[in-house]
This record gives C-alpha cells, structure tokens and sequence, in this order.
C-alpha cells in the first residue's frame, strides 16, 4: 500500500498562447544563471572583474549544451538510429538527454578558448566557477522530474516518485534517482565553498575536487538507476566513466599541489593582487593607514593624540627642537672646509 510518495507532473509543458515553456529547459536555465551569479562573486573575491565569469560563459556554455547532447546521443545511439527510430529527434534537447561528461568536455573547451580572449589562466576561472557547476546540476536534475525520466529501481519508501504510464515507462513508485543526485550535489557545491576558504585551493584544484566529489555519488546513483544503458562487463558504461574521471581529478590534485602550490596572486590582467595575496605581500592597508599615507601624518602619533591629547602635544614640542637641530647639522657638515668629528 502506498502512504506516501513524489508525486510527478502530469505535464512537463506548459503552452503560453502558441509558446511552449518546458519545465526541464528552465531548469537548465536557472541552474546557468545561478553558476554565473555565484562564480562572478568568487572571481571577484578572488581579485578579478566583475562580468569576466560571464563573459566566458557565454563560450562556455553552448560548447557545453551541444558536448552533453553529443555525449548522450553517441551512448544512447539506439534510440535515435536504431530500427523505427526517427535521427531527427537527436536535435529536440528540449525532451531531456544530456550528458555531464560531454557537457564538462566541451564546456572547458568554450571556456578554454574565452579564458585566451582575455588572458586568463583556465584553472582559476575553473576554480571559481567550479561550486556554481554543482549548483547548476542540482537545480537541472529536477527537468528529470518534469519529464519523468532518470528514476531507479521500484520501491515503497515514503520519497519514491511516481511514475505515470508513457512511452519506455511503466507507471509505479520508483527510487527518486534524479533527487539523491541532486542533493548530492548541494553536498558538493558546500564542500567545494569549505574546502576553497580553509585550504585556499587554487590552480584548478577547486575544481578537480568538485569533479572527484560528483564522481563518487555518480558511480553509486547510477548503479541504482534502471533506463536503458551500455554495460561493460556488466556494469553500467557511466559507472566506469566515474571510476576513470574521478582517478584523473586525483591524479591532477595530487600533482597539482606539488608542483604549484599555493593560490594565483593575479587572476586577471590589469588587476591588482587578490585580498589573500595583498594581505602576505603587505599590500592590504586599513582605512587609517591609507588616510595617513594620503595626507603624511603618523597614524601611531594620530591614535596617542586621540588617546591623549595633552600628552601627544607635549611628546610633539619636545621633538620639535631636536627636528629643528637635524637641519642644522646637515647644513653644517655641507660647508666647505668643515672639520668632521
């Protein structure tokens, strides 16, 4: 009996007038513009300008819609090119299918080529991007559940989704996949922001985490889920390309830290040191301090004065004699013929 369940949509579209407004495509949306929003405050926190993250996502994004629908088409190929199949429906991205792996590829490749436009060193923009991504993909997961598509095994529990009767599908209470990947990418993104601001990673590190952390929920989530899927060797083709993504991210972190460790000082040309990197070279300066240096007071002298100001003026009268004499000295040492002590 079931007591509790995800209900689904019973339509993944909506039409305004002769419009089509698709629930997975907003997703997709919301989940770019919330990666931009996020990326851009930490690429400015970071030491860069502000619109640069957006700037380059403007490359990076569509390489990254058209590598995840490549991908997708390429594994999947059956049910686009198989028999009573029509090809042309490998163009509608719009009824779900996309690929992280591919999307990730080719979306660095975007990126790889706007980061060279203006300059900029890939694995810093990667880094600060790269908590933005898992944000992306944790909204984007719930197109799933607009098309109802992407759920696992059949199950009871009080969080199954149900799935109505459709094309490929049969109706029931399913494991809720899209919602585990989903929350485990929140989990991602808030270990990304942790790890970033207690270990300062830099050099593309950020993202190689956020890459081995999604792999390892991947491998799991996918292992569960119950669509139609290429096996090798009897396991899921997605769960090896885990395995394999996840020892590269390692494998870069690793090496990454050994041969440059540390954080970038400069992400962007024509820019000044980052907070972190101003605040070890000396360069940070508080208010009072950049006051004093404008106008050629002592600001130790400023704060005794506003502690004390009898004291302060005492201290000033006393020095003035010997500022005066200094002067003096000078001059007399300048003459000519002057016997030196």
């Amino acid at each position: 009996m079931e007591l509790a369940y995800i209900p689904s949509p019973s339509t993944g579209v909506v039409h305004l007038g002769p419009i089509p407004l698709r629930g997975y495509a907003f997703c997709i949306i919301i989940g770019v513009f919330v990666a931009v929003w996020l990326g851009n405050k930490r690429w400015i926190a970071r030491g860069g300008k502000p619109g640069t993250v957006a700037d380059i996502a403007v490359w990076a994004v569509p390489f990254g819609l058209v590598g995840g629908r490549l991908y997708h088409v390429i594994t999947d190929y059956q049910l686009y090119f198989g028999e009573g199949r029509n090809w042309v429906d490998a163009f509608k991205i719009w009824e779900g299918g996309l690929g992280i792996w591919g999307a990730i590829a080719l979306g660095a490749l975007g990126a790889w080529i706007g980061c060279r436009l203006r300059g900029i060193p890939l694995p810093a923009w990667a880094d600060a991007l790269a908590p933005g991504i898992a944000l992306a993909q944790a909204i984007g997961r719930w197109g799933n559940w607009f098309n109802q598509e992407l759920y696992g095994r059949a199950t009871d529990l009080p969080w199954a989704v149900k799935i109505s009767e459709g094309a490929n599908r049969v109706a029931g209470t399913y494991h809720p996949t899209f919602l585990y990947e989903s929350l485990w990418c929140l989990g991602v993104a808030g270990l990304v922001l942790w790890a970033d601001k207690r270990f300062k990673l830099g050099h593309g590190r950020a993202f190689a985490l956020y890459v081995a952390a999604y792999c390892v929920g991947r491998s799991w989530i996918e292992y569960m889920r119950v669509d139609e899927a290429h096996h090798i060797l009897g396991v899921r083709l997605n769960v090896w390309t885990s395995i394999v993504v996840f020892l590269l991210a390692v494998i870069y972190f690793v090496l990454s830290a050994k041969l440059r460790p540390g954080r970038e000082t400069v992400v962007e040309p024509d820019c000044g040191p980052s907070g972190d990197a101003a605040a070890k070279t000396g360069d940070a300066k508080t208010p009072e301090a950049k006051t004093a240096q404008a106008t050629g007071t002592d600001p130790k002298a400023a704060a005794e004065k506003a502690v004390d100001p009898k004291a302060a003026e005492a201290k000033a009268d006393a020095a003035e004699p010997a500022e005066a004499a200094a002067p003096a000295a000078n001059a007399g040492d300048a003459q000519p013929g002057a016997k030196k002590l």
